[in-house]
């Protein structure tokens, strides 16, 4: 195996002044998060004109798809680890060796997952208790976004290894191109403008497609161009025991935190589906808001990963912890300004989504009950992606699941049965447990058995 030769972002995330490398590392991920989630803003922005029923079933779209987020999130987890750990020791010849077979997995696993959802994607969503037309058109949806499933893996996968090497402003100019297109392409599918054929929810499935395609594609042909800190050359993109056992042994507690989620997330939309339509497309636009505020938490997390995997490969795991909560307390710097700012306006920022009197009333109570809670989700994403960069992704897999279905997901139940209105019931069960999550992580951080782990 030829030796690829390491270049000078290492020496900035392992020798250089932290204060220097986690602004650099976390500043585009963050645009990147922005822009990736701004892909579903923009759906819902556009689809919201064509009525409740629509807005719901991009909600349930969006649950169903949480079950694909497992296995991509386990890979990239994965890969994070690994090659953030090689670079950090100066192997940059076995960090290209895990890009390449992580790609090679995530293509395939992509193609048998969309296969899967595809052919399940109205089952799931009758489960999830959507009604007839929303059923219709979420089944609409579904369906387009499982047939480019493998897109969306190549990308997350792709992505992640350009942030373990280092390098987060590639992944930034993608996903802004990708945005781009999906802003030109949505209003010419949904609503058949400049001669297009007018597809509705269809559409909006169909340009996030083309723009993931798109961005999939430019990862990978910078990857492969030599150009980057690591190269994931052609002749590693084959399958060997000793890597693959590696990625899928440092990513399943990974997946498994993640299907823990998704599962949540499905039995949750399960419970607030009982309160209707109205209730469904207030709690859909609430948790994209929500996912919004915690941009700033998951980008500093992702650069408190590769900063924990690449010290604890250079043999310094006092810096590494440094880097964790200097991220830490970025975040919460941050999040305390976001609710600032969220918080009292929250009538008016559910009403541009959807200005239905009932949808404001009920998006307005998750904002009011839920956000302030968040300040405890800071340290549960960035210290459980620092632990996810060491290695250790066990841990944050057994905090999730004992936060998630031994608390919210009973608790959500009891509330919304014995709360009125219900949905308020379910708001705050949320938030007890993301309360609860936030001191778990924390508290095994904090134990430091992590900065032992060997990968």
């Amino acid at each position: 195996m030829t030796a690829i030769p390491s270049r000078s972002p290492v020496n900035r995330i392992v020798h250089g002044s932290l204060w220097r490398s986690l602004p650099a590392l976390a500043v585009p991920m963050f645009v990147s998060a922005f822009l990736q989630n701004l892909q579903s803003v923009i759906d819902l922005y556009w689809v919201g004109s064509l009525g409740s029923a629509s807005v719901a079933a991009l909600a349930i779209s969006g649950t169903t798809l949480m079950i694909l987020f497992p296995v991509a999130m386990g890979m990239a987890t994965g890969a994070v680890a690994l090659v953030s750990r090689r670079i950090g020791a100066g192997e940059a010849d076995k960090a290209a060796d895990v890009a390449g077979q992580a790609l090679t997995l995530a293509f395939v696993a992509g193609i048998l997952a969309g296969a899967v959802g595809w052919v399940f994607a109205g089952d799931i969503c009758r489960l999830l208790g959507a009604s007839d037309e929303v059923l219709t058109l979420a089944r609409t949806y579904l369906r387009i976004t499982f047939a480019g499933a493998f897109t969306m893996f190549v990308l997350f996968v792709g992505n992640s290894v350009l942030q373990a090497a280092g390098n987060t402003v590639i992944p930034m100019c993608i996903m802004g191109a990708a945005n781009v297109l999906n802003l030109i392409l949505d209003p010419l599918l949904i609503f058949g403008w400049c001669g297009f054929p007018a597809m509705g929810v269809a559409g909006a499935a169909i340009a996030t497609v083309i723009a993931q395609l798109l961005a999939a594609a430019g990862v990978v042909a910078w990857l492969v161009g030599g150009r980057l800190q690591v190269r994931a050359d052609p002749r590693f993109w084959r399958l060997t025991l000793a890597v693959s056992r590696s990625l899928v042994g440092i990513g399943l507690p990974g997946s498994g935190q993640m299907l823990a989620r998704g599962l949540m997330s499905m039995a949750l939309m399960r419970v607030v589906a009982a309160g209707g339509t109205s209730a469904v497309a207030a709690y859909g636009i609430g948790l994209r808001l929500h996912m919004i505020l915690l941009m700033p938490a998951f980008a500093l997390g992702n650069a408190a990963a590769t900063m924990v995997g690449q010290n604890l490969g250079a043999e310094n795991p006092r810096r590494a912890a440094q880097a964790a909560l200097m991220a830490v307390a970025a975040g919460l710097a941050i999040m305390a300004a976001g609710l600032a700012l969220f918080v009292p306006f929250a009538g008016p920022i559910v009403r541009v989504f959807d200005a239905t009197p009932v949808v404001v009333a009920i998006g307005r109570s998750f904002i009011v009950v839920t956000f302030p809670f968040l300040l405890f989700s800071v340290p549960a994403i960035v210290l459980g992606r620092a632990l996810n960069g060491a290695g250790d992704t066990l841990a944050p897999m057994v905090s999730t699941i004992v936060a998630l279905w031994g608390v919210q997901v009973p608790l959500a139940i009891l509330l919304s049965r014995t709360m009125v209105p219900g949905t308020t019931g379910i708001w705050w069960a949320i938030s007890v447990a993301g309360a609860l999550h936030g001191l778990m992580v924390s508290g095994w951080f904090v134990h430091g058995s992590w900065k032992r782990r060997k990968i």
